[in-house]
């Protein structure tokens, strides 16, 4: 059945709904909304900060990957651990992890390094580098309430909106909790502007830790679990080849192509932060506020690239409707494949690099109707385990990617980054090629 405009979600009734959610769920959803917030204030400049503690560009190709590995694994893991305690004292767990985890990045100086020696695969060389144990340690910790964050969303969903409305209530949350995409580095460059790089983001990582700690303590106590079915339809990794064989066909050039341009992004993802400050060097002057470190600028793209994606998130929805959702889908890759030659050629121009991130805020705006993608065929076929299957899979594949990144980065950044745009362009000409068009909408 067709929806009228009237019934279109904006960013106002989305808060609007999410507001008038039940109190406890509503308290949940808060918690998710500050835990976000810790994690999008201090993961983008993560890669700056293993800089500063000495490390060079393949540990932090290292720590993009270690990442990609805990955000594959854990769900697994995690989903057994709801089964068995129930979903209150997991989220109650994981969000001490996260806690800890963002204290050990706040001390990670005293952790030391660990010296390892080079080594060559072939034509491949690496040489001898130093590890911040600090870092890696505490994303182990950090990583662990985030992996379980789907979960709770489903939870929150579950519990306070009919079955006929699930959709737009999934909306409301994800529009909330990417408001803290915007706030988040928008507070890590206000303390950056005030204080040097290495004090300055120790604050913000303190900030996030208290965040983290309250959050938890909240959830735990306003959180009621009695009636959350969450983690019962977990049934172990067995499931995972059947899955994957019972993948429609019509789903596996979206997957080859959306694949290939997460493994690009992924190459470079970590080293943007690194390239705007340490690269490049850019600062800003802003009115009102003065001179902005570049360090402090960064904080300042972020924002500016949330913004554009929240802006625009709900208009080329809309677009997706007259033209289709694999036009606006190939829009999003095309933004993913451009933006690492564009940013490592770049001038030293405030400007230019902001009108960079408001275009790659584009990428954000197609998410809709990538989901909405994926979800065509899998309806047809196997249903929702389907789409979990893709997503497994496509984060399995990526993986290594910050890892090659780093290689290539330590012998010529220009290199690496465009060899990310490379390999993007191709999946997203793979994409314009073999993928299947589906109907956007009921």
């Amino acid at each position: 059945m067709a929806h009228g405009e009237a019934d279109d979600p904006d960013a106002l009734s989305t808060f609007r709904q999410f507001f008038a959610l039940d109190g406890d769920v509503l308290v949940l959803s808060l918690s998710m909304f500050a835990f976000s917030l810790g994690f999008q204030m201090t993961g983008r400049y993560m890669p700056r900060y293993v800089s500063v503690l000495g490390a060079g560009s393949v540990a932090i190709g290292l720590y993009g990957s270690f990442g990609n590995l805990i955000s594959a694994v854990y769900p697994y893991p995690g989903g057994a651990f709801s089964d068995r305690v129930g979903s209150r004292v997991a989220l109650t767990a994981f969000g001490l992890a996260s806690t800890v985890g963002f204290l050990i990045w706040l001390f990670a100086g005293a952790f030391g390094v660990l010296a390892l020696p080079g080594f060559a695969v072939g034509p491949f060389v690496v040489d001898p580098l130093s590890l911040p144990v600090g870092i890696f340690l505490g994303l182990l910790f950090a990583q662990a309430w985030k992996s379980f964050g789907l979960g709770a969303t489903f939870a929150i969903v579950k519990q306070s909106v009919p079955p006929g409305r699930l959709a737009t209530g999934f909306a409301s949350t994800e529009t909330f909790r990417r408001t803290a995409f915007f706030l988040g580095p928008l507070f890590a460059a206000a303390v950056l502007a005030v204080f040097a790089f290495e004090t300055g983001f120790r604050v913000v990582l303190a900030v996030a830790a208290v965040f983290a700690a309250v959050a938890t303590v909240a959830q735990h106590v306003r959180y009621d679990a009695s009636e959350d079915s969450l983690g019962k339809s977990f049934e172990g990794v067995a499931t995972v080849v059947s899955d994957l064989r019972e993948m429609p066909a019509a789903l596996r050039p979206l997957l080859v192509g959306d694949t290939l341009v997460r493994f690009a992004n992924g190459m470079v993802y970590v080293f943007f932060v690194i390239v705007v400050v340490e690269f490049l060097g850019v600062g800003a002057r802003l009115p009102f506020v003065g001179s902005l470190s570049p360090d402090a600028f960064f904080g300042v793209l972020l924002a500016v690239e949330m913004a554009v994606a929240l802006v625009t998130m709900v208009p080329v929805a809309k677009l997706a409707r007259r033209v289709g959702l694999k036009p606006v889908v190939g829009l999003g890759f095309a933004v993913y494949a451009a933006f690492p030659v564009l940013l490592i050629n770049a001038p030293d121009s405030a400007l230019v690099l902001t009108l960079l991130f408001a275009f790659s805020g584009l990428r954000f705006a197609g998410l809709p109707a990538h989901k909405a993608l994926i979800v065509g065929p899998a309806e047809e076929n196997a249903g929702g385990r389907v789409v979990g299957s893709y997503y497994l899979l496509r984060n399995a594949v990526t993986i290594p990617s910050a890892a090659v990144g780093g290689w290539l980065y330590a012998n010529d950044p220009e290199t690496a980054f465009l060899v990310a745009t490379a390999v993007g362009l191709v999946g997203t000409g793979y994409f314009l090629v073999f993928g299947r068009e589906f109907e956007a909408y009921d």
